[in-house]
């Protein structure tokens, strides 16, 4: 506020935080039937809006199967105990933005 005794003016400042993007991507991860898969990618910022795992094309959330944790900038899937239907593609999506393996 700018104040002159006889006129006054007020403006404000509003920030918007920049778009997270992903700096580490997801690796390719090869293991045994019955042991944990982990896969693990950073972000440029500390963010949870908008992340999401997904096995194919279904969201995951973390459950006794699946542990998803955010450490940071660092996302990482747990996915427990894989057996055979567990194989294939394995993403990370968060804002516009996204990594497979």
């Amino acid at each position: 506020t700018c104040d002159t005794g006889e006129q006054q003016t007020t403006a404000a400042v509003h920030l918007k935080e920049p778009a997270a993007t992903i700096v580490e991507r997801l690796k390719d991860v090869a293991t045994y039937e019955g042991e944990d898969a982990v896969f693990e990618c950073r972000l440029s910022r500390e963010t949870a809006q908008d992340a999401q795992w997904f096995l194919g094309d279904v969201p995951l959330q973390s459950n006794e199967m699946n542990e998803i944790r955010v450490q940071g900038t660092r996302h990482s899937l747990i996915l427990r105990k894989v057996t055979l239907e567990d194989c294939g593609s394995v993403s990370f999506k968060v804002g516009q933005h996204s990594s497979a393996a």
